[in-house]
């Protein structure tokens, strides 16, 4: 998932530079959505392999 925010990170990036403007925002707006969304799921994850041992 850190994969694929960086991925529209990039192209938020190449965007703007370009001159696209909305696309550029959009791409960001949902990088910001998949890195919120992987951090939330790595915590999950740390606090279920916690609890198991």
């Amino acid at each position: 998932m850190f994969r694929l925010s960086i991925t529209l990170f990039i192209v938020a990036i190449l965007a703007g530079i370009f001159g696209f403007g909305g696309i550029a925002a959009s791409a960001a707006g949902a990088a910001k959505i998949v890195f919120y969304i992987a951090i939330v799921l790595f915590i999950i994850s740390l606090l279920m392999g916690g609890f198991k041992k």
